[in-house]
């Protein structure tokens, strides 16, 4: 049986592109049955279309216009995506904090790419936050990691993390291209494990 994926996204869809470079060279044996965005013009749909991926814009702007709230949002976002039967939903990039509305649909489901190590800079702009903590001198090297998805930013049990040392005369353009280097990599192999320990890989 192969494992069916979900990707939630924002952006560009580098990890992505990861997860689907690895499905076609064998590495991974799942199959991505739904690309989420938040955002109209992330890159990340083109991605999917460009594979044959079905695609999904669910925006949470019209819900606040309307006087709805976040959590009717996540309630509806995992309505749209349940029919899919997801082995495994994947925050790849995705910002926008998940209520227990999306989370209780999914137990043990979804799994988020964060670009720190556990514990350190939880929520947005990590990349920069470990950067200017490096050039006060608080920390020699950042990090990326994938943790199961809990209502706490970046909080839950952590499946696989990676520590990327910073170099002589890093900037953070060098340091963040490193990292997201690093990220492609550990996401592939952090679905792997959860694939695995599920009895689906």
């Amino acid at each position: 049986m192969t494992a069916k994926l979900v990707v939630l996204i924002s952006g560009s869809g580098t990890n992505l592109q990861a997860i689907m470079d690895a499905i076609t060279e064998g590495v991974l044996t799942a199959q991505i049955a739904l690309v989420v965005s938040n955002r109209k013009a992330a890159y990340g749909l083109t991605r999917a279309e460009n594979g044959d991926i079905p695609t999904l814009y669910f925006p949470l702007k019209p819900y606040l216009d309307s006087g709805k709230t976040r959590t009717d949002y996540d309630r509806d976002l995992g309505a749209k995506i349940s029919p899919h039967e997801p082995d495994l939903i994947v925050l790849a990039g995705w910002m926008h904090v998940l209520s227990l509305a999306f989370l209780e649909q999914f137990p043990q489901k979804v799994i988020n790419l964060h670009p720190a190590l556990p514990g350190e800079f939880p929520g947005t702009d990590a990349v920069g936050r470990t950067f200017a903590a490096y050039q006060a001198g608080e920390v020699t090297h950042g990090g990326c990691m994938v943790h199961y998805v809990v209502p706490e930013v970046d909080a839950g049990p952590v499946i696989a993390h990676t520590i990327v040392p910073f170099e002589t005369g890093d900037t953070l353009e060098t340091f963040e291209a490193r990292l997201h280097t690093t990220e492609h990599r550990l996401i592939v192999e952090a679905i792997h494990l959860t694939l695995k320990e599920k009895g689906l890989a």
